[in-house]
């Protein structure tokens, strides 16, 4: 019962966090907030941390006995995956413009493009030519990698929150296509949407959009 009631609260939080950046929801705010908008990434971004707190203090009082372990040579899986996590992370912060990630440029300049980065362009230099989403793909990595082991309560976390990026990154690439249209298309086109696969994966990608 403990583990459902767990599991509720994890998929609680990630419900919140993906409503709250629904376009239909963040249009409806920017109508009536009006200049007051500005503040709205910051105060997404303060929520969520606030919010992410306790349940990781919940989390960390649950796990129990470990259940599975990086032994032997799945070590150095677990090294490559951290390594990974990181090139996607470093590469995604060098498009990316942290102030607008963080809410801080929008206090001055209003709400931005979608991309969160200086200009509303798409690039496929780094590890953007691997995938359109390297820190939804960084942290998928990172969360099945951080811990040495694994309890039940471990695994529970990482599962709901692996669905939980999985089905962000669809609704980040509608919200994407909404906004760009043929240009985000002809982007899909290049690189793949998660996993870095091939061509023709990027653009079945697009298609099934």
């Amino acid at each position: 019962m403990d583990y459902i009631f767990l599991g509720f609260f994890w998929i609680l939080w990630c419900a919140a966090h993906s409503l709250l950046i629904v376009r239909s929801v963040t249009g409806y705010l920017q109508q009536l907030l009006a200049g007051r908008y500005r503040f709205y990434r910051l105060f997404y971004n303060f929520t969520a941390v606030i919010t992410l707190v306790p349940l990781l203090f919940m989390t960390w009082g649950m796990r129990g006995e470990t259940v599975f372990s990086w032994q032997g040579c799945w070590q150095i899986l677990r090294i490559m995956m951290l390594l990974s996590a990181g090139m996607f992370f470093r590469g995604g912060a060098r498009r990316y413009d942290m102030s607008s990630f963080l809410g801080l440029r929008q206090l001055n300049s209003g709400a931005p493009h979608l991309l969160l980065s200086e200009t509303a362009e798409f690039s496929t230099a780094g590890v953007f030519g691997l995938t359109r989403h390297p820190w939804y793909l960084g942290s998928l990595l990172l969360i099945w990698s951080i811990l040495p082991g694994y309890s039940v309560v471990d695994l529970l976390v990482s599962t709901v929150l692996s669905v939980y990026l999985v089905i962000g990154t669809f609704l980040e690439e509608r919200k994407l296509l909404a906004e760009y249209g043929d240009a985000y298309r002809r982007y899909q086109r290049q690189v793949p949407m998660l996993l870095p696969w091939s061509r023709q994966a990027a653009e079945n990608d697009g298609r099934s959009l």
